[in-house]
């Protein structure tokens, strides 16, 4: 008779990784300065010498949730809604499409990376230089995606790009019947006047 092969135990989540998506959580939804130390140990289930061993500090802590959320972000980025795109106006319009959608749900905060240049203006400060450096690095690709639809100044049009985007992380919080709903109508004719012949 054969003996029934136990399935492994599934081993519980490391207290720095609780720590993390219990940070995660509360910083998105409340705000990074808002959360205190002692509400992420609580959430997580584990004691602030956990915490201290894991992070050197909240604003360490607050600087690895930037680098997991920015990662986050270029997933949902480079595949909008699961799926990639070669064309790259298709790219941009499918990311807006999704964003706006997402945008006017419940509990939307914005993006967590704009959050915290706002939240940090010292410039350095762990979790802004984090944020600020996302930043560059998506303004450059949205550029070179204006560069791939053929535009006549893809530089302009990957700013303007951004500066539509951003608009939606902001209004997005703000209204679910608010401008958010316009995004891939705007963005079509920013993409259409500036790669118009003439």
């Amino acid at each position: 008779m054969k003996k029934a092969v136990e399935a492994p135990a599934e081993r519980p989540a490391r207290a720095a990784d609780r720590i993390r998506a219990s940070a995660s959580e509360l910083f998105y939804r409340e705000g990074i300065r808002a959360v205190g130390v002692d509400e992420v140990v609580e959430r997580a289930g584990v004691t602030k010498p956990s915490l201290y061993r894991s992070f050197a500090s909240k604003d360490e802590l607050a600087a690895a949730y930037m680098r997991d959320y920015d990662l986050d972000f270029w997933e949902k980025f480079e595949n909008p809604g699961g799926k990639s795109y070669s064309d790259a106006r298709e790219h941009v319009l499918a990311y807006i499409r999704v964003l706006s959608t997402r945008a006017v749900r419940k509990g939307y905060r914005g993006c967590g990376l704009s959050n915290a240049t706002v939240e940090y203006p010292a410039r350095d400060n762990p979790a802004r230089q984090v944020a600020e450096a996302h930043k560059k690095l998506f303004r450059k690709r949205l550029r070179e995606l204006a560069s791939g639809m053929g535009a006549r100044h893809p530089a302009v049009l990957g700013d303007a790009l951004l500066l539509l985007i951003e608009g939606i992380y902001s209004t997005g919080q703000q209204s679910e019947d608010g401008p958010a709903q316009s995004a891939v109508t705007v963005a079509k004719l920013l993409i259409d006047a500036s790669v118009a012949k003439g």
